[in-house]
């Protein structure tokens, strides 16, 4: 008789504990039976499951945003203030192993964690004006590749690592910036050189195609040619019905007109 309460106690409790978890899409789900984690995944959807006895942990799949502010160490010995997002994802796969090892505060114990020890010695490498300059990039891929060195065997992909913002110490500030200016303005006196050098080279190609003209009339212009043209304005003027006056000494005629 006993038994049979225990059997009933429990079935009542069983049917009364069933809860629903709802795993949203970019998240898998992951079963927790009496301390126990599942190696299974849970896709996104509606899943039922006993909350006396189970947890349903969670992991994003798909990307993710940290915000991390930090003081990054210079070649020079000094600390630059920066504010930077980590963009990443867990495997799908390795979701289980991750929670297992790691715990649900992944984010913080290993990410930020391999993140700060990363970018420090990739920083270090680094002049304070490169982090304001065109090397960021180069410093956002290095910090990358080698927090996904770090973190390959823990199913984490770093995708990509954004300095957001560089806060250098006002001094430095200043001469970084007159410098970026002072370099801008080279680059912009050298396309004005460029620009007038090539409109020197069109001039020059202009004249010599001007010349080179000339000296083919000039050398066509023989005597002989001179005294046809000659005739020919005579033949042409002696068709004109207006009475004219020609001046001419046998080679080229001076016409003057005269009156109806």
């Amino acid at each position: 008789m006993v038994k049979l309460k225990i059997i009933v106690t429990f079935i009542i409790l069983t049917h009364f504990s069933c809860a629903f978890a709802i795993i949203q899409e970019g998240t898998v789900g992951i079963r927790r039976d009496f301390g126990k984690q599942s190696n299974d995944v849970l896709d996104p959807g509606i899943h039922a499951y006993n909350f006396l006895s189970t947890t349903i942990l969670r992991a994003p799949i798909s990307t993710t945003n940290i915000e991390v502010k930090l003081s990054l160490p210079s070649q020079e010995g000094l600390n630059i203030l920066s504010e930077i997002s980590i963009l990443y994802h867990v495997i799908k796969k390795s979701a289980p192993k991750l929670l297992a090892e790691v715990g649900e505060g992944y984010e913080q114990t290993i990410i930020v964690s391999v993140f700060r020890s990363a970018a420090a010695d990739v920083t270090s490498n680094f002049l304070a004006k490169d982090m304001h300059s065109g090397k960021r990039y180069e410093i956002e891929k290095k910090i990358q590749e080698r927090m996904n060195y770090l973190l390959q065997n823990r199913g984490v992909v770093i995708e990509s690592v954004l300095l957001k913002s560089i806060s250098l110490p006002p001094g430095l500030a200043s001469s970084v910036e007159q410098k970026l200016q002072a370099e801008q303005d080279v680059e912009r006196m050298q396309y004005i050189l460029r620009q007038e050098k090539l409109e020197a080279e069109r001039r020059r190609i202009e004249a010599e195609g001007n010349r080179e003209a000339q000296k083919i009339l000039s050398q066509g212009l023989s005597p002989e040619i001179i005294q046809l043209r000659s005739i020919e304005a005579f033949n042409e003027l002696a068709k004109s019905p207006n009475a004219k006056v020609i001046i001419t000494d046998g080679k080229t005629p001076f016409l003057i007109n005269g009156k109806d």
